[in-house]
């Protein structure tokens, strides 16, 4: 009966888990660039004197969705939406982490950031110098028109990488980061669309389902739990009697 018990109790805590990803890729649905989180179950083994053959399911959030966004175009110059795969990359706590949104602010000094973080080119972080015009190439090179020039002078390069779904988790940033820790090689195929964001690749639908699903799944875990303690009380009635 134990392990009866030990098996709805795992069931109903993945779900639990599992429903608390699928909301906050829900919550995210609308913010630029969001990659959804998928959850990864692990088995985790209880370990003690009589429990070593009974294991409990481990949720985790740390594998993202790769398929791409929907993307609009914006106008703006500073907005860059990647096409297909890739990423741009962004300084976090003194090291490379990695986003698809290309929301580009720039701050009186010429800095360029996303969500406030510094973005990366080849160089290091991109300063632009004093300028009336910028535009951004499709293979990430970014142009200037200085104050008293007549032509647009290619200033650095956006630092784009890319890497496969696997290799890739977030840290508690929400930002994307290789799984083992390195920074990613850069990627010369990856191209970039300018004046245009790209959306969350998050599907209302699917969540949506996923979500339902779940519910479902939560409340048979529930009879099977409630089914096993009736069996226990019984058991110890008959040892009682």
């Amino acid at each position: 009966m134990d392990k009866l018990i030990f098996t709805a109790v795992s069931g109903a805590e993945h779900t639990l888990r599992a429903q608390q990803v699928h909301a906050n890729n829900l919550a995210n649905m609308d913010t630029p660039g969001f990659r959804a989180n998928l959850e990864l179950v692990t088995t985790n083994s209880l370990g003690g004197y009589g429990y070593d053959d009974v294991h409990m399911a481990k949720t985790q959030a740390d594998a993202i969705s790769t398929k791409p966004g929907s993307v609009r175009e914006t106008g703006r110059p500073l907005d860059v939406a990647i096409t297909g795969s890739g990423y741009f990359a962004v300084e976090f706590g003194g090291q490379e982490a990695y986003t698809r949104a290309g929301s580009i602010d720039i701050d009186a000094n010429g800095a360029l950031s996303v969500a406030g973080r510094p973005l990366l080119g080849e160089g290091g972080p991109i300063v632009l110098p004093p300028h009336s015009a910028v535009e951004v190439g499709t293979d990430g090179t970014i142009s200037v028109l200085a104050e008293g020039a007549t032509t647009m002078q290619t200033i650095d390069k956006l630092r784009l990488v890319n890497a496969e779904g696997p290799e890739l988790t977030k840290n508690e940033a929400g930002l994307i980061v290789a799984r083992n820790g390195n920074p990613l090689e850069a990627d010369a195929n990856v191209t970039v669309r300018g004046r245009s964001l790209e959306g969350s690749n998050v599907s209302a639908v699917e969540e949506m389902v996923a979500t339902m699903a779940l519910n479902r799944s939560f409340e048979l875990q529930m009879k099977l739990f409630q089914a096993g303690d009736k069996m226990n009380e019984a058991g110890n009635r008959l040892l009682g009697a």
